[in-house]
């Protein structure tokens, strides 16, 4: 007669319990680990958004004395008590807001067009194609990084005074002595960018060389590899160029101070001056604040995760 054998449950030896309480320890530690990471994450966010948001609450409020009086409470941070628009329209009347907005557009879309093609293409250069000192070529360009621009500034507004300029009168075109008080001396400065053509370089060396040879073998030249191979397949990083050489443009503060002297030319950072001209009113100050931050905070939240990929990517490669 056969005899079964009842099933035995699992039993737990002396050697598996330190190892099941060490899986315990470790998951309990992973959860402490990114409890503590998040808080600190929401804690960065709360630091970095609360000028921003007092900035924004703070155009809508009808009184400095309004604005003062809620520096010690939360009221600072919520559209409370009495509101209105007229900080907006005050601003955009004391000053001509509309021209700097468009003096600041047409600068910095020029200035990153123009550093795109020129960036992109010194970082191919530099990347791709084989010669010789290529790598002193890349470390002589990083050392302009640790040049401060108040050092170079003044050799600098000596230079373009004396370099020519294009203008434009009812005839036609005409060239004259001195780029001040001009577009040009705010875009032609900054087009090439030190950082801009590492990102370019780290992220070129990154694609496989195989795709040049292969466009070498059916004719192409390293115009065409450049331009229909290599850019098409970079968009992350042209994206992060973009903006790194985007907030720099927009905010260019001390260099057209000192190049340009028309107020028509003159971009938004350096329209902020005259508010504190004759007597302060912080709520136009803070309207003015918002309308020349708003337009780049929507720009880096719709590039943002290009801008990361691109960055991460630069950091771990090349």
């Amino acid at each position: 007669m056969a005899t079964t054998i009842p099933p035995t449950s699992p039993v737990v030896t002396d050697q598996a319990r330190p190892r099941k309480r060490r899986q315990v320890g470790k998951v309990a530690a992973k959860r402490r680990y990114l409890v503590t990471v998040y808080a600190g994450l929401i804690l960065a966010a709360i630091i970095a958004v609360a000028p921003l948001l007092f900035m924004v609450v703070s155009s809508f409020k009808a009184s400095d004395q309004q604005i003062l009086g809620d520096l010690g409470s939360i009221k600072a941070f919520l559209p409370v008590g009495d509101l209105t628009l007229s900080n907006y329209t005050g601003a955009s009347q004391r000053v001509p807001a509309l021209q700097f907005m468009a003096n600041s557009v047409i600068i910095t879309v020029a200035t990153v067009v123009l550093g795109l093609i020129v960036n992109s293409m010194i970082g191919f250069a530099i990347a791709r194609m084989r010669f010789r000192g290529a790598g002193f070529v890349l470390s002589i360009v990083l050392a302009t990084l640790m040049v401060p621009f108040e050092t170079i500034a003044v050799p600098m507004v000596y230079w373009v005074s004396k370099l020519p300029a294009i203008t434009w009168a009812h005839d036609g075109f005409l060239l004259k002595q001195g780029m001040l008080n001009t577009y040009q001396v705010q875009i032609l400065p900054f087009v090439a960018n030190a950082l801009a053509i590492f990102l370019f370089v780290q992220h070129f060396k990154t694609i496989p060389k195989e795709f040049d040879e292969a466009a070498r073998v059916d004719g192409a030249n390293w115009w065409t590899i450049y331009r229909r191979i290599i850019a098409p397949m970079s968009g992350p990083t042209f994206a992060t160029v973009a903006i790194i050489t985007m907030l720099p443009a927009w905010n260019s503060y001390l260099w057209p101070l000192m190049a340009v002297q028309k107020p028509s030319m003159r971009p938004v950072s350096v329209g902020m001056q005259y508010f504190f001209q004759l007597n302060p009113d912080w709520g136009q100050i803070m309207a003015y604040a918002t309308i020349i931050t708003v337009p780049v905070l929507i720009i880096f939240v719709i590039f943002q995760r290009s801008f990361v990929s691109s960055l991460a990517s630069s950091g771990v490669k090349g």
